[in-house]
């Protein structure tokens, strides 16, 4: 594919100067002169592929011999900004270019200002505004490829929000699983304690109680090594309040054996839901605890409730017969249980207190206390891909504004650097111009004529003048190339002839 655009590249370039050399050949070299050419564009279009600044070079030097090798200037100045991911090789290039031919016409060929003056601006039209569009080219399709690549990001963001979603509902159900069944199998296990002392029961029966009560806390941490399983580190708790309140978890507490008292104190109006589901929980874990810790210890739980926030506390008292030999502790009830705090945007303490052990919560009631999302992890973060697009696209719209309007602006400034030099006292006021009379000797207009020529004067070689006459050329200050305007023909010294140029 690539080759077969090169070809047919190639043949276009090349017709302009095989149309030339073909139909009107010039000199008995012609047939060499065309193949040197084509074998020269050949060589241009092959290079443009891995040194497109060369290829432009070898295009540009051959216009000093043969015309028609710039209709390929632009051509080649489109391929070097589309194919060049750097612009300061083609500044370069350009800045070779320009003074290269500016020392070809002016020194070598004594050309005029205004021949450089057409040349330049030619090369900023013909060379540096292709380039400048294929510039702007490159970075549409960098545009385009930042844009895909940014879209497969957000896909596989998708994805991931997907299975992280799944994941956090496992964690849900693990929580659930341990603030409910976990309490249940612990007030299981105090009420077959409850039977294993009980005076009235045969040995047979209190070593049964005995054999349940050690089951129960075993399934209980078997339990516990299934749901680290299912946890996900650091995933949210869910938002909904309880299904039941305080008072109702503290009710089924007592029915199974535990003494408990609660107590209220302040406001008894409901707090947010993110606070009432996050009171539960502590009540319901500190209360797990004890049944497992602190078999048969007495059991506060003080709730203190204002308009701004919640603090829950419940505290044990020493366990009668001390800690159960059978009973361990992994730790990650209270892990979970501060990171739900921390989630509601409180803070919780807990430690032993007394001989026995409180846990205490304080709850904001602030609904801005601490930004907590219901899809914390999947938060849609400013990946680099969206970074590279939007650059992307700041450079498509620089590189488009660039291309427009820099050509112009160059040609102006220089417009405005040659018009100056050009006209600089050269300029023959139409009015003056009218007052003068032919047969004047050059004394009497003195007072009209500017004090220098302009700088590009046309050639009088073919004017029919008699001998010894010579003409002088003036302008109008015509904008912005200064051209000849007038012309004065002088012999000895009188007004011979005067001609409005443009006429």
């Amino acid at each position: 594919m690539k080759v077969l655009s090169d070809v047919s590249l190639w043949a276009v370039l090349s017709a302009p100067i095989a149309w030339d050399l073909v139909v009107a050949p010039t000199g008995p070299y012609a047939g060499w002169r065309l193949v040197g050419c084509l074998l020269l564009m050949a060589l241009a279009v092959v290079v443009s592929r891995h040194h497109p600044t060369v290829s432009l070079l070898i295009v540009v030097v051959p216009t000093a011999f043969e015309g028609n090798f710039v209709f390929a200037v632009p051509v080649m100045s489109y391929l070097v900004g589309l194919r060049m991911p750097r612009a300061r090789p083609a500044a370069y290039t350009f800045a070779v270019i320009a003074a290269g031919g500016t020392a070809l016409t002016v020194g070598v060929l004594g050309s005029g200002v205004t021949t450089w003056f057409f040349l330049t601006t030619t090369l900023l039209f013909v060379g540096v505004f292709p380039w400048l569009v294929g510039r702007h080219r490159r970075q549409q399709r960098a545009l385009v490829h930042a844009g895909w690549e940014h879209a497969d990001l957000l896909e596989r963001q998708q994805r991931a929000a997907a299975e992280r979603a799944r994941m956090r509902e496992r964690a849900r159900i693990a929580q659930d699983m341990h603030d409910s069944l976990g309490h249940d199998l612990a007030l299981i296990a105090l009420k077959a304690g409850g039977l294993e002392v009980a005076t009235d029961l045969d040995e047979r029966h209190r070593r049964a109680a005995g054999e349940l009560r050690a089951s129960v806390t075993a399934a209980t941490e078997q339990l516990a090594q299934i749901i680290g399983v299912l946890r996900e580190d650091g995933a949210p708790a869910p938002t909904r309040p309880a299904a039941e309140g305080v008072a109702d978890l503290v009710g089924r507490a007592r029915d199974a054996g535990m003494t408990v008292r609660l107590r209220w104190e302040g406001s008894e109006a409901p707090a947010p839901p993110m606070v009432e589901r996050a009171v539960h929980r502590v009540v319901q874990e500190a209360l797990t605890n004890a049944t497992r810790h602190a078999p048969g210890a007495a059991v506060t739980v003080l709730l203190t409730r204002s308009a701004e926030q919640t603090v829950v506390s419940v505290a044990n008292e020493p366990p009668p017969g001390g800690l159960p030999p059978d009973v361990a502790s992994t730790g990650s009830g209270l892990l979970g249980l501060r990171e739900r705090v921390r989630l509601a945007g409180g803070a919780l303490s807990a430690g032993p207190r007394g001989g026995g052990f409180e846990v205490t919560a304080r709850l904001p009631h602030a609904a801005g206390a601490v930004s907590v999302d219901a899809d914390e992890g999947v938060r849609p973060v400013r990946p680099a891909s969206a970074t590279r697009l939007r650059e992307a696209r700041r450079r498509v719209r620089r590189s488009l504004v660039v291309a427009v309007a820099a050509p112009v602006v160059a040609a102006g400034v220089l417009s405005l650097a040659y018009y100056p030099f050009a006209t600089f006292d050269a300029v023959l006021e139409p009015a003056d111009f009218d007052r003068m009379r032919i047969g004047q000797h050059r004394t009497e207009l003195r007072g009209l004529l500017p004090e220098r020529q302009v700088v590009e004067r046309p050639d009088s070689t073919d004017w029919s003048l008699p001998p010894g006459a010579s003409c002088e050329f003036y302008t109008d200050g015509n904008f912005p190339l200064g051209q000849a305007a007038y012309r004065l023909c002088f012999a000895e010294g009188r007004l011979l002839t005067k001609d409005r140029m443009s006429d």
